[in-house]
């Protein structure tokens, strides 16, 4: 028992020892005054206490995110005092909360295979030296001004040459809405098709409800899809129904002119295939104003 005694004696003298040599960093020094807690407490945290230090010093010399030297980047591990006890956690830095707060629109928009670099599109980096894009351009603007004052319009049906930026310029206006809190979704319609087949006994109703309720709705890239009765009729049918019921804005772009694309649907020379064609094209025509677009390649 005194040999323990004995021990513990030692192990404390050499915790104040090792305590007082930090002390001597002015750094760590001004950090500990700024803790009321007792000094064991403090003793037997001093290796978090030096990493809270280090880190703490490191956010006061730091520019930007890319200069982050902390182990967690945009975060620093600092002390609090609770209950007459130090706790420790990561705190968000100023450069990392002023990035989330305006990146916080991105939660309200839902993209479903399409490049995640849309989510940057912004209408001020809009391509304007073309005029060949003046008219949808125009269209889209006065489409942000009038939801912004509830004035629910019609989408825009968007076709034209590849790499024009078409999906681009309707992201754009999507993430702007998504800043007054207004949900969107954008899908590139071939392969939403093909993961949609795939969850089924899943979550394969959660799927197309989300996609027919959502309040603003982008199908990349349609008529590039390979098709089918099903599709068609049980999936884009549908959707199209309902948000045409129900009056929510809905965008397309595709390679193909309406008159094009009502080829591509009828899949086959059948007279009634022919007819559900005509009325899936007729649907859009009520959700969506159309709009051509030839213009340079961006992507090149």
């Amino acid at each position: 028992m005194q040999t323990l005694c004995i021990e513990d004696k030692i192990d404390k003298k050499k915790l104040k020892q090792d305590f007082q040599k930090s002390m001597q960093d002015n750094d760590f020094e001004n950090l500990i005054n700024h803790l009321k807690v007792e000094e064991q407490e403090l003793l037997y945290n001093r290796s978090n206490l030096e990493e809270a230090k280090t880190e703490y010093t490191n956010c006061q010399n730091c520019k930007n995110l890319l200069a982050c030297k902390n182990k967690i980047t945009g975060y620093a591990y600092l002390p609090k005092v609770q209950g007459g006890k130090l706790l420790f956690n990561y705190k968000e830095c100023k450069y990392k909360h002023k990035i989330e707060v305006q990146n916080s629109h991105l939660k309200n928009i839902y993209l479903v295979d399409v490049p995640k670099e849309l989510q940057n599109a912004k209408m001020k980096d809009i391509y304007k030296d073309d005029k060949n894009r003046f008219e949808c351009i125009k269209y889209l603007i006065q489409f942000v001004n009038n939801y912004e004052k509830g004035k629910i319009g019609k989408g825009l049906y968007l076709y034209g040459n590849f790499g024009c930026g078409k999906t681009y310029l309707i992201a754009s206006v999507f993430n702007e809405l998504a800043k007054k809190n207004k949900k969107s979704a954008i899908l590139f319609w071939p392969e939403f098709l093909r993961n949609l087949k795939s969850s089924f006994g899943s979550d394969f109703e959660e799927k197309m409800t989300k996609i027919k309720k959502v309040e603003l709705l982008l199908i990349d890239d349609i008529g590039a899809e390979t098709t089918t009765t099903w599709g068609r009729d049980e999936i884009l049918g549908p959707i199209l129904q309902y948000r045409m019921n129900e009056n929510l804005s809905t965008f397309f772009t595709s390679n193909l002119s309406l008159e094009e694309l009502e080829e591509h649907l009828s899949a086959s020379k059948d007279k009634i295939e022919a007819v559900k064609a005509k009325r899936l094209i007729e649907r859009m025509k009520q959700l969506a104003h159309v709009e051509k677009m030839v213009s340079e390649n961006l992507r090149k």
